[in-house]
């Protein structure tokens, strides 16, 4: 099934430094721990067991130390240790935000376990993944866990391995490919090209599993790297100074090795986000889910270096979103739903030898919560834009399906549909519904 391509990227900065080292162990002297997953939107989604209270965490290659977000929210439930207040800097020029480090919680992935690690946890309800993803998600983790292990992402059997470094034997595989990697404030980074206007151009890349986007370029045209002249404004994601725009477009080619993705999708970001991003003078972009859900992987830290072998999704083709909405989870809202019972009762008459039916018609209301689906973008000139779609609407039903009963990926993803394909939305606008209609339309010809 074809995930839709919903993009959020976290720009989160710590403008400290964190030195103490923790380690994950395997319990029970036991060799690897398989971990099942969640994949929504390309990203990858474990269970974490945090001072006994299980979240759910997003594994994600591009972070150094676990964050919970909206801790607040989930303080009375989860408590952490040994907190400190602290200033974390988010995208751009936005204030410094409040937030607690805090050291000696114990983290439990399946069997592995580490009884000394260090997170941070932020109170601003803007640092939030579940309305981009339309799931509840609690934190991030990352280099810690794999630091301490070699990684097998299996992307297609949706489960990880974690196994032992000391007793990890690598298999031989023929059809497989072995990177380096190079690391930057344990920010893993891959060394390759890509084929931009038949040249290839050397590119050094942020490995970020928890971006769910294909790729990621800077701008430099004295390297080589710039769009082509068909390409479309688009919205690129959510940080904490808001919104982040950019060029979207594809490429020739992006070789990793002797793997080549022909013409993958890439956004080029505005320049005030790349100078927010960019701390790694010699960063050129990001590789992200999109692109890595293609292979599955044997991540190995200590030894510097990734694995690729191809998988089912290798060929799948690259889509755009052809409506030009950006739809979020909005919480959730009162339902009230009618079940109509028919009930019938037989009566025989001795007399005339008939048959009465009297039928009792029985009528329940149940009260339920339900999602709520609302309009967090529309891109200037696209179809949903022309058609009268604006920011805010709530969308109450999609091709005559009620959006309730549906998961934001099965919303999204009718967008990525065939171009003259119809969407019929009925949205509910400052307590007045409207029905709109409008036909996909590639945003590049």
């Amino acid at each position: 099934m074809r995930l839709h391509k919903l993009l959020f990227y976290f720009f989160l900065i710590l403008t400290f430094c964190v030195n103490a080292q923790s380690n994950y162990k395997l319990t029970d002297k036991i060799k690897s721990q398989k971990i099942e997953f969640e994949l929504i939107n390309n990203i990858i989604l474990i269970p974490v067991e945090v001072n006994g209270i299980t979240l759910k965490f997003l594994l994600d290659t591009g972070v150094s130390k676990p964050i919970l977000f909206n801790f607040i929210k989930g303080s009375d439930s989860l408590k952490i240790l040994n907190s400190e207040k602290i200033k974390i800097k988010g995208l751009g020029d936005v204030d410094y935000i409040d937030a607690l480090r805090s050291s000696h919680n114990t983290f439990k992935i399946g069997d592995a376990i580490n009884t000394d690690q260090t997170l941070f946890a932020v109170f601003d309800s803007r640092i939030n993944l579940a309305p981009k993803l339309g799931t509840p998600i609690d934190g991030i983790i990352g280099y810690d866990l794999f630091k301490d292990f070699v990684v097998e992402v299996n992307y297609s059997g949706r489960y990880i391995r974690l196994h032992n470094p000391e007793n990890y034997k690598y298999k031989r595989c023929n059809r497989c490919e072995v990177l380096d990697l190079e690391f930057k404030d344990n920010r893993p980074y891959l060394n390759t090209n890509v084929t931009i206007k038949a040249k290839l151009v050397p590119v050094k890349l942020l490995m970020d599993s928890g971006g769910s986007d294909a790729l990621w370029l800077f701008e430099d045209k004295d390297k080589g790297l710039q769009h082509s002249e068909k390409y479309f404004e688009d919205f690129l994601g959510s940080g904490l100074s808001g919104d982040v725009f950019g060029k979207r477009t594809k490429i020739e080619a992006l070789n990793l090795n002797r793997f080549t993705i022909k013409y993958p999708k890439v956004a080029f970001p505005d320049s005030v986000t790349v100078k927010a991003v960019k701390k790694f003078k010699d960063r050129d972009g990001t590789i992200g889910g999109e692109i890595l859900k293609r292979f599955n992987l044997i991540v190995d830290y200590s030894n510097s270096k990734i694995t690729l072998k191809k998988n089912s999704s290798f060929h799948d083709a690259f889509s755009y979103n052809k409506s030009g909405l950006q739809v979020e989870h909005d919480g959730v809202r009162v339902v009230m739903e009618i079940n109509v019972e028919e009930n019938s009762a037989h009566i025989r008459s001795e007399q005339s030898n008939s048959i009465a039916v009297n039928s009792v018609v029985k009528t329940n209301r149940n009260f339920s919560l339900k999602p709520t689906y609302i309009v967090h973008n529309v891109v200037k000139n696209s179809p949903a834009y022309w058609a009268g779609v604006q920011k805010g609407d709530v969308i109450l039903t999609i091709n005559n399906k009620i959006t309730f009963d549906l998961t934001l990926d099965r919303i999204v993803n009718h967008f990525y549909k065939k171009s003259g394909t119809q969407i019929k939305l009925l949205v509910n606008r400052n307590g007045y519904e409207k029905e709109i209609k409008f036909r996909l339309k590639s945003p590049i010809e």
